[in-house]
């Protein structure tokens, strides 16, 4: 019998299995607006039968976007485009969500396809903030120091963008603290070597995310999730590592954190990463181990049977796929296929659909 393919409750919400879309840039918006784009692509996945589509990650300030074409949730202009594409995937029986996030030192940077490095003021760049002035690479900006201030400021847009995530229809929020932006930062000593009440000791360093997962959830409706992305290691000595992930862990589940997405990296260069199938999901099966919170599991995981063996054994409670699902949108209901489970196809594709496999009523 397939786990992967078993219900799992979070809040009020039921997801009808265990695979989810992670959040992946497009870097396709204008002015942070979700567009055409944004729909097919989100919506492609909804029709092949994800349980939750996550959304890019989406600025919660506009100095906080990766690049100029990065999708935001800074102002209530950017609502409407969200709310056409949560209106389709809930039409197709998926779950909405969002990735809230602050791109930090590793702002006002150029697109991947248009060269990496410093997008300047005249070509549509701005000034950087982060917890100290230490640029992310020689060819990156340098970044201006948040003071108190505005590190509460940080908190509050987070806020303000939750509210407007509910006002676009999604139903699970995750916060972005992971891959070297913003929050993975301030939790880093490697990149934060503040002196004051954010920086310096583990309870400085972890008090922003914490504050941040306080104030989404508060701001958040008590019956819906909300998940922190965290790199679970820095993979560099010294850095943030496993241990003081775990510790994260049962914090943000104190506070009332549903689940905990896994990955790892991004917050200097050089580390020496051991790639493989599968290699982030020690991090997943130790944290839900160790703290009871539920834990989703990334990172090279591309097909039916590895993904059900992560949930089968305990590992993870979903897994997050990406690449897998740029190349196979339709990964869901081939997987069920592959597994000997029947999926409902969408009614306008039933002709296609394996036999016997229920249909997907057009809503």
């Amino acid at each position: 019998m397939s786990s992967l393919f078993d219900p799992i409750d979070l809040r009020s919400l039921t997801l009808p299995h265990r695979i989810v879309v992670s959040p992946m840039c497009q870097y396709s918006s204008v002015n942070g607006l979700a567009n055409d784009w944004h729909l097919v692509h989100l919506g492609s996945h909804a029709v092949g039968g994800a349980a939750l589509v996550f959304t890019e990650a989406a600025a919660v300030t506009a100095e906080g976007r990766i690049s100029p074409q990065d999708l935001g949730i800074w102002s209530d202009e950017q609502v409407p485009g969200l709310r056409r594409i949560t209106d389709f995937v809930h039409s197709q029986g998926a779950t909405a969500g969002i990735q809230l996030a602050h791109a930090g030192r590793k702002a006002s940077t150029a697109a991947p396809w248009f060269g990496e490095g410093t997008v300047t003021p005249p070509d549509g760049g701005w000034e950087p903030v982060a917890p100290t002035t230490e640029p992310f690479a020689d060819n990156y900006p340098v970044p201006r120091a948040l003071t108190v201030a505005e590190i509460n400021g940080v908190v509050r847009a987070f806020e303000a963008a939750t509210v407007r995530a509910r006002d676009a229809g999604f139903d699970v929020i995750e916060i972005h603290a992971a891959h070297g932006y913003l929050l993975h930062q301030f939790l880093s000593p490697l990149v934060n070597t503040r002196t004051d009440d954010y920086g310096g000791s583990f309870d400085n360093r972890v008090r922003l995310t914490l504050d941040v997962a306080d104030a989404v959830r508060r701001a958040w409706p008590d019956s819906l999730p909300v998940v922190v992305r965290i790199s679970a290691t820095d993979w560099v000595d010294g850095g943030w590592d496993l241990d003081q992930s775990v510790e994260l862990a049962r914090r943000l589940r104190t506070i009332g954190i549903d689940l905990v997405d896994c990955s790892s990296g991004g917050a200097v260069r050089g580390a020496k990463i051991t790639v493989g199938p599968g290699y982030q999901v020690p991090f997943a099966e130790r944290i839900r181990r160790e703290t009871g919170m539920a834990t989703g599991a990334v990172g090279l995981i591309t097909s039916a049977t590895q993904a059900d063996e992560i949930i089968r054994s305990g590992r993870a409670d979903v897994v997050l796929l990406a690449r897998q699902m740029l190349r196979d949108p339709y990964f869901p209901a081939h997987a069920a296929q592959e597994l000997g489970v029947a999926f409902p196809w969408p009614i306008q594709y039933a002709r296609a659909a394996p036999p016997h496999s229920p249909a997907r009523a057009a809503r």
